[in-house]
């Protein structure tokens, strides 16, 4: 067979007279016409020639007739007369075209249709082999059973060989049962193979994720299909119990002697009769206890004991109406060894030598009742009238109960910590929640606004505190006491509060009887003691003695008397000035005028301080009568630099004068404004 390029060598071109040339020339444009690709040209519009020779463009017939029948053949040339070679037969067909002859003589032999193919998981839908199988599992912590038996089922899935435990649920058995081991295929080694069924058989043991299970029988489709395939299935095995359920589902012989006694007789003819008991029992040994008082019921239908609490209003306790349900109470037990367990004791007939009955509640006899003794003191009417039907008893006569006078325990009140009123951090020592004590209103009404004022000395080894003034203020509508200190300028003690309002309690006192200081206290040279520090009273308020002779029947003669005696010299001081005045031929308004002219002049004067001056004359006069010696006036005027050789001063100062050495410093001050 020749290539096509051979055909296209043979053209018409090739075929033409001439030289060599006319047949290069004629192959060319014979590739210039042809239709297909020149081999070492890229396949694109330019580069493709087409054939001119070529006018022939139809299909090849494929279709043809022998002895009248018709019959297909493969074509043998293309589209353009090209010749086909791929239709064409190779050698290795005609050889076995040749080995063939029967076949091409008779023909073909008719054979059977295949099987039509069925999946693996359409043949074995919900096909499943069953076997019957159990496992031993240890149980280490239990006196009763050291392994157990667990029946399980192996079931094999032949649609896709998968494999799964499944155990019966027990209901109440406290294991996890149900699936042990979902669906899947299970690894038979380390190697990668599983499991098949051709390893299961009966009698036989398969070991799953270390867990060995014996395979004791199977169900009737597994043994058909294991036959069916030529397994030879090993006899069947007895399954194996669990010891310890078969021992717990074994009952227990009991012989009990029946008893001649018809309980159906008793229920029937002493239904909703019940005997009623007032009962007391007596718990004051204990802390906090009491006598409570109980109801105790007996039902005579079956013989049983209920003890109820009895509640008063307003008592305090919670309503629980029941101490001891209704039940058989034991009254003899049976001889038991000390060392059994008698709190988990279920109480039988074999426990019980003798219940409680009817016979052994009586009144003004004492019952114990688990454990505690109740004192009955009375009963109703339908136990008296059982009692004396069936015992023959009549003497009921009720016992009276004396209550127990409760002991009075002391209140113990703590000392005073110093914190706070002593009122006031008493109520913490009353109550839980503490209120504030009650004010006296009448009296914080009446004497509001009314102060008593004493000044005081400190107490004191130290001189410089020996030499500090106070201030003791006494507020009558709440007998309160306040000191303060007025500060004095250049003397190093910063003054002002030194004691806020409260009450201040006398020496010796305590919380059971505390004493507080009174203004019938306050004596002119007396010592109060506040908090630790000693005060002496050197003077008092004028008021103090106006408020006292006003209310003397409310205050000692003493006191009233102390004060009088503090206040008679200065009383005599003023009757001597204003006596004194009018002798020497001065008035008022001469004065006035006078200290008029002294201010104009001491303008000039711009050193001096009208406040020290003041402060100055104010502290010498220690007893407050407002008149001074000459000689010490004129020495603290000279002092303060106060310019007395002026001729209107030297006036003021005559003016002033009381007597012949007496000065009344209170007019001459006039001249100095503060």
């Amino acid at each position: 067979m020749r290539p096509p390029s051979a055909s296209l060598r043979t053209g018409p071109a090739a075929r033409c007279r001439g030289d060599g040339v006319a047949v290069a020339r004629g192959g060319v444009a014979s590739a210039a016409m042809s239709s297909k690709p020149v081999p070492g040209l890229p396949f694109l519009p330019g580069y493709a020639f087409r054939d001119p020779m070529k006018t022939s463009f139809h299909r090849s017939q494929t279709l043809g007739y022998k002895n009248g029948f018709a019959f297909s053949r493969l074509p043998t040339v293309g589209i353009g007369r090209e010749r086909l070679y791929t239709n064409q037969l190779s050698q290795a067909e005609l050889d076995e075209l040749s080995n063939k002859r029967p076949t091409l003589t008779y023909g073909q032999a008719r054979q059977a249709p295949p099987s039509s193919f069925i999946p693996a998981h359409v043949a074995f839908d919900k096909k499943i082999l069953k076997f019957d199988a159990y496992f031993q599992e240890d149980v280490p912590l239990s006196a009763e059973e050291n392994y157990r038996i667990r029946q399980v089922g192996i079931y094999y899935y032949l649609e896709d060989d998968s494999m799964s435990v499944i155990e019966p649920v027990v209901q109440n058995s406290g294991l996890p049962q149900g699936k042990l081991m979902r669906r899947h295929r299970v690894p038979k080694n380390d190697r990668g193979d599983h499991y098949h069924w051709k390893d299961l058989n009966r009698g036989m043991n398969i070991t799953m994720y270390g867990r060995t299970y014996r395979i004791v029988n199977c169900d009737l489709f597994t043994q058909v299909f294991l036959e069916s395939q030529g397994i030879e299935l090993n006899p069947p095995e007895k399954m194996v119990f669990d010891p310890y359920t078969e021992l717990r589902r074994m009952t227990m012989r009991k012989y009990t002697t029946p008893s001649d006694f018809d309980q159906l007789k008793q229920f029937l003819t002493y239904d909703k009769q019940v005997l009623r008991f007032y009962a007391m029992w007596d718990d004051t040994d204990s802390i906090f206890g009491e006598n409570r008082p109980y109801i105790i019921h007996y039902y005579l239908a079956d013989d049983t004991v209920e003890v109820r609490e009895v509640y008063k209003q307003n008592d305090g306790r919670d309503p629980f109406p029941i101490l001891i349900k209704r039940q058989r109470l034991p009254k003899t037990f049976v001889d038991k060894k000390k060392t059994f367990p008698s709190c988990v004791l279920e109480i039988s007939d074999q426990e019980v030598l003798e219940w409680y009955t009817a016979k052994d509640f009586a009144v003004g006899k004492s019952t114990t009742l688990l454990g505690r003794t109740f004192f009955i003191y009375d009963c109703d009417e339908f136990t008296r009238n059982f009692y004396c039907d069936k015992f023959g008893i009549t003497d009921f006569q009720p016992v009276e109960i004396k209550k127990k006078p409760l002991e009075e325990v002391p209140q113990v009140i703590p000392p005073y910590n110093g914190f706070g009123i002593l009122e006031d951090s008493l109520q913490n020592c009353f109550s839980l929640f503490p209120k504030p004590p009650r004010k006296d209103v009448i009296k914080m009404l009446e004497n509001d606004h009314k102060v008593l004022r004493y000044q005081v000395a400190l107490e004191s080894p130290n001189p410089e505190d020996r030499k500090r003034r106070f201030i003791l203020s006494y507020f009558l509508s709440n007998d309160m006491i306040s000191i303060y200190e007025p500060p004095v300028r250049n003397s190093g003690i910063i003054g002002g509060k030194y004691l806020r309002k409260t009450r201040v309690a006398k020496p010796g006192s305590t919380t059971e009887n505390a004493m507080y200081y009174e203004p019938s206290d306050f004596t002119i040279g007396s010592t109060i003691e506040v908090f630790g520090h000693r005060f002496v009273i050197t003077d008092a308020d004028e008021y103090v003695l106006n408020y006292m002779e006003s209310n003397a029947e409310s205050f000692p003669e003493a006191t009233l008397q102390s004060l009088r005696d503090h206040f008679h010299p200065r009383q005599v001081v003023k009757e001597t000035a204003n006596s004194d005045i009018p002798t020497f031929g001065t008035n008022k308004q001469e004065l006035d005028e006078l200290i008029v002219q002294v201010q104009e002049e001491l303008k000039l004067h711009k050193y001096l301080n009208n406040k020290n001056i003041w402060e100055a004359f104010l502290q010498c006069d220690k007893d407050g009568s407002g008149v001074l010696d000459k000689t010490k006036f004129l020495a603290l005027c000279d002092s303060l630099s106060v310019p007395t050789n002026t001729v209107l001063l030297n006036k003021v100062i005559d003016l002033c004068s009381c007597g012949e050495d007496k000065i009344n410093y209170h007019d001459f001050l006039r001249a100095f404004p503060s």
